[in-house]
């Protein structure tokens, strides 16, 4: 449970920190692509990284708002040359934690905040792999996301509503590898204030450009 909190205390500090049955012959028509029929609609966009390219899976149906936010930057290319600069991890085995990247608050390149998507509304969770926002208090999200290590639930809003928890709009595809070797670099023990000291990345990976996949 220690390592639960941890994670969620060290993200809560980040900078910006029925349907009616189909009738016999349609589910005929639609017996041989059952799982395509019913998939959420999502839109790709990969990350070309220093260290390679992390392809993600936007949830623009289940998460349209954070989804349609980040891709604001996408198109208006705010994210081109952004760095992954923060790489919090919990325990030495390296299974748990997550990395951070963004504009770190760039006020010529920040846009208007997006209203904060709980995971209680969307039905997303922070699973191994998940795509969510950085923020203050809910409603603050700009342009700071973080991908996460691991299964980290405590992430998720509660169902009481008590902690609103991290809006999560996305899951990588592919590229898991580099997450995982960015959350393994070198930190600088004096940058980053308060609980985010030496949470910094000593040389923050360079994002080269972000684009939609073709």
């Amino acid at each position: 449970m220690a390592r639960w909190a941890a994670i969620a205390a060290l993200t809560c500090s980040s900078i910006l920190c029925a349907q009616q049955a189909p009738s016999a012959s349609a589910a005929a028509s639609t017996a041989e692509t059952p799982a395509a029929a019913a998939a959420p609609a999502t839109v790709d966009v990969i990350l070309h990284t220093a260290l390679g390219d992390i392809r993600v899976a936007l949830e623009t149906q289940r998460a349209p708002l954070t989804a349609a936010n980040f891709l604001r930057y996408v198109d208006q290319k705010r994210f081109d040359n952004i760095t992954f600069y923060r790489g919090v991890k919990v325990g030495d085995d390296g299974m748990y934690g997550l990395v951070q990247g963004g504009l770190k608050g760039n006020p010529k390149l920040v846009l208007k905040p997006v209203a904060h998507e709980p995971t209680t509304v969307t039905g997303l969770s922070h699973l191994d792999g998940t795509l969510s926002m950085a923020r203050r208090d809910p409603g603050t999200a700009t342009a700071d996301f973080f991908i996460v290590v691991g299964d980290l639930t405590t992430l998720d809003a509660t169902p009481d509503g008590a902690d609103p928890g991290y809006a999560a709009f996305g899951r990588v595809t592919m590229g898991m590898d580099i997450v995982h070797q960015m959350l393994e670099l070198p930190r600088s023990q004096g940058a980053g204030d308060g609980s985010m000291k030496g949470q910094m990345l000593a040389e923050p990976v360079k994002v080269l450009s972000v684009r939609r996949a073709p």
